[in-house]
């Protein structure tokens, strides 16, 4: 079955007399516009987004017929999970983080990432509030990255601004 569009979620769509049959994705599949996938029950699924940008969610609905609705749902991984201790920590660590370009994620007032030891330990060696855990990573951060020069590039820094808008929010 080729699938070029979602139908909604179930968070506004009830799947009341329908057997939910879950499409399990790793968090870095959430973002490809091709592939091809089985759901739990077996059903082929092919993804084919034709728009840049689509994204897939936990409960997005895939298909739907009288009988079955194919669910999206999302695998739990190994992630760094950040706990700012204040604006502008979560400021500083989220500019830290995209600077490498790394995947990043917003959750409850954390920030996540998928788990590499060398980050893990760069930020405890920064001192933030770091831990690992297994859990799934769902609210990826769109990050519409602009050009930017490391160095002195003569005016304010996208982290400069980021640490003014907090420290005006205080």
């Amino acid at each position: 079955m080729i699938i070029d569009k979602i139908i909604g979620n179930t968070s506004t769509i009830s799947l009341e007399g329908r057997t939910t049959d879950l499409l399990l994705l790793e968090w870095f599949e959430t973002t490809k516009r091709i592939q091809r996938k089985h759901t739990q029950q077996g059903m082929e699924i092919a993804i084919r987004f034709l728009k840049e940008g689509q994204r897939l969610r936990i409960g997005d609905i895939l298909y739907m017929d009288d009988a079955r609705a194919v669910v999206v749902d999302i695998i739990p991984s190994d992630a760094i999970v950040v706990s700012p201790r204040s604006l502008p920590e979560m400021g500083s660590v989220c500019y830290e983080i995209g600077n490498k370009h790394l995947p990043m994620f917003i959750q409850d007032d954390q920030v996540l990432l998928p788990f590499e030891e060398p980050i893990y330990r760069w930020l405890l060696a920064a001192g933030y509030q770091t831990e690992k855990t297994h859990t799934k990573l769902t609210n990826l951060l769109n990050a519409n990255v602009q050009p930017h020069a490391h160095g002195n590039s003569g005016g304010s820094s996208l982290f400069s601004k980021i640490m003014s808008l907090a420290a005006k929010e205080r």
